[in-house]
């Protein structure tokens, strides 16, 4: 698929945000963090996403985001704004403000917490969608949100000029697989743990989370795909069984991949916002065991893997509250 049918990349990270130690976030480290994934094999990037705390970014940083992580991929990678809002108008605001700043393109996260109709998912949906001209991912991910994004619904989006995919952290391959059969959109997997057998029945990528930690191996496997290997693309699967688990199953994937990248060194702090803290003690030893499975992987050396569960310990108040507007 050339990128002027797909404008978002296949290997998309959703990027957590480096904070300092009280909670600031860390620009340098920002920018770093940009380089090393795209270096590795990423060729889009999320910002702004639920693993990049969203929820507790003011406007101001995110939009900031936009425009660090533009400037840092000089063109290797497409740069997303992710988050959203639950409030339409405010999802419609930040959409202009992105598009400006940069960004090529929007995901669009199910309204959360309202829990409105479907009518309302959807007149949602088509309305920041023709707030701009941005490419749009629609979200859906009911774990979170409480509600999912039904067939019919998606189905009826499908139709909208700039929605062209979705996100699909719900787990429904047969529902995937009906709406590839019934639409042009693209689907992304957002659920590291199925991203080969989304891949293997027409996914066009992920927006994958443990990629913060190792986007080679997610590269290796849709390269494989691509090319019809599926030993290779399996290969690379079962290389990062054990990481997979170690940044989804135990705390909030955001908290285990701060924690993870910081004792790579490749973050200065594991520092998260509250409400999300660190890993209590016992929940750092089971990420730490799970890390003693990984073996082998390309682009990650846990040989010098020093993790420190005071620093990540608690969660950080920043200066400046998240806003609504």
């Amino acid at each position: 698929m050339s990128m002027s049918q797909n404008p978002f990349g296949q290997v998309l990270v959703a990027l957590v945000t480096p904070f300092t130690a009280d909670g600031e976030v860390d620009w340098a480290g920002v920018a770093q963090h940009i380089d090393d994934v795209i270096s590795a094999g990423a060729d889009g990037i999320v910002v702004t996403g639920t693993t990049g705390e969203t929820s507790t970014l003011t406007d101001a940083e995110k939009i900031r985001l936009v425009e660090v992580g533009k400037d840092i991929s000089g063109g290797r990678a497409k740069i997303i704004t992710g988050g959203g809002s639950n409030e339409t108008a405010h999802a419609m605001q930040l959409a202009k403000q992105s598009e400006k700043a940069g960004a090529d393109g929007n995901m669009i996260v199910t309204p959360y917490y309202n829990k409105p109709t479907q009518a309302g998912v959807l007149t949602h949906f088509r309305m920041i969608a023709d707030a701009t001209d941005l490419p749009v991912i629609l979200y859906d991910i009911p774990g979170r949100t409480g509600i999912p994004i039904e067939y019919k619904t998606i189905l009826r989006a499908a139709k909208h000029p700039n929605i062209l995919a979705v996100k699909d952290a719900k787990g429904d391959l047969a529902q995937v697989s009906r709406v590839l059969n019934q639409t042009d959109l693209m689907y992304f997997s957002g659920d590291d743990p199925n991203v080969l057998p989304h891949l293997s029945i027409g996914a066009t990528g992920l927006i994958g989370v443990t990629a913060n930690i190792a986007a080679t191996p997610y590269r290796q496997m849709v390269d494989a795909v691509n090319a019809g290997d599926l030993k290779a693309a399996t290969a690379a699967h079962q290389q990062l069984e054990p990481l997979v688990r170690a940044c989804m199953t135990h705390v909030p994937g955001t908290v285990a991949v701060k924690y993870i990248l910081h004792g790579l060194g490749r973050i200065n702090s594991p520092r998260v916002r509250l409400p999300l803290v660190g890993p209590e003690e016992w929940e750092a030893a089971q990420i730490e065991d799970e890390i003693d499975l990984v073996k082998n992987i390309p682009g990650v050396n846990f040989s010098n893997f020093r993790p420190d569960r005071n620093a990540a310990a608690g969660g950080a108040l920043p200066k400046v509250a998240g806003t609504t507007r």
